[in-house]
């Protein structure tokens, strides 16, 4: 077997050869499992005793040789193919652009509603979604035989609570909360609204959802009054739903805080006259309020009858919906593309 004949035949086909494929072909017959090298490597089993070193090393000799001519055919295709792909590359078309994300509508109202309150020279802040007893009821004025401390009302986790290792932790079921750690950390006067979300066992349907985002309100300092909440609330309703709407103020009863009222606005659908989102009523129920009880500042920690403050709470998932006239709470989280791209 002429070794330099194989050599030149080898170099004619490289030569020709201009793409992957047909490099990878020439490897297979040349230096493949079954290529003509390991044919030369298994010819030796039946050779002579004296051309055994003959063709063992015309066999290595062969094999480096087209290894070497192997390679720099690959690195000489490997360049050609770069070159090509880039002058494929047109630069003066336009590129392709993909759709941006955008905030959630959720997400939307609760900057809306915070921004409102910036406004008003509220500051934002958070709290811890695993709560203790202590700020989740016990700091809010709530007995120890209320409803809402019972396992159907509210998650309990397994951790206990390190301050009070005969108690469990839970999900807070309010943005409240925050308003004692806040009033803990600093001395009025203080304005903070609360944006996060709070947790209760509720069965899902249209209205109810075993998670949503609650906002709560806080200000504190000497001589608030409820004229004071009732301005702050209508300058904030007015600025989110327009200078035309009506509110009114109804008692209520909130242990956290006294006195206590629900808030109401004209329905902005049907001007008051009646339909099926106020329930024919002409009003909808937006948020609750009221002065701060004594005993949550007490909690708190601060001097007795020194400060008052107002507080308020409200659902963001019920003001968007009926913001945008949505009817099932559900929509806000199945993650629908074609619903959340309308907002």
């Amino acid at each position: 077997m002429d070794i330099k004949q194989i050599e030149q035949q080898a170099r004619e086909e490289l030569s020709a050869i201009g793409n992957a494929a047909a490099l990878e072909a020439f490897r297979i017959k040349y230096l493949g499992k079954k290529g003509l090298v390991q044919e030369m490597y298994a010819a030796l089993a039946s050779a002579s005793k004296e051309e055994k070193p003959l063709l063992g090393k015309n066999a290595n000799a062969l094999k480096q040789s087209l290894t070497r001519m192997f390679e720099e055919k690959q690195t000489l295709v490997a360049a050609k193919l770069k070159e090509d792909s880039h002058t494929d590359l047109d630069i003066t078309m336009p590129g392709v652009s993909s759709g941006k994300g955008h905030r959630h509508v959720l997400h939307q109202t609760i900057d809306d509603i915070c921004g409102i309150f910036e406004g008003f020279g509220f500051a934002v802040e958070e709290g811890p979604e695993i709560e203790t007893e202590f700020y989740n009821f016990d700091a809010l004025n709530i007995p120890q035989e209320h409803p809402s401390r019972d396992g159907f009302d509210t998650f309990y986790v397994s951790e206990k609570d390190p301050s009070d290792p005969s108690r469990y932790q839970l999900l807070r079921s309010q943005t409240s909360p925050v308003q004692i750690r806040v009033m803990q950390q600093h001395t009025p006067p203080l304005a903070v609204v609360v944006p996060g979300k709070v947790y209760r066992p509720d069965a899902v349907d249209a209205s109810h959802s075993f998670m949503f985002h609650q906002i709560e309100g806080l200000l504190v300092d000497v001589d608030v009054k409820f004229s004071d909440l009732k301005g702050l609330i209508e300058s904030f309703l007015k600025r989110l739903f327009g200078d035309k709407i009506r509110m009114r103020f109804r008692p209520h009863f909130f242990p956290f805080t006294e006195p206590s009222a629900e808030v109401d606005i004209s329905c902005y659908i049907c001007k008051g006259k009646g339909c099926s989102v106020c329930k024919r009523t002409g009003w909808l129920e937006i948020m609750g309020c009221g002065m701060v009880h004594p005993a949550v500042f007490e909690a708190a920690g601060y001097p007795s009858g020194k400060y008052t403050g107002l507080a308020f709470g409200l659902g963001v998932e019920r003001l968007t919906m009926l913001r945008y006239g949505i009817h099932d709470i559900r929509l806000f989280f199945e993650n629908d593309v074609r619903f959340l791209k309308q907002f």
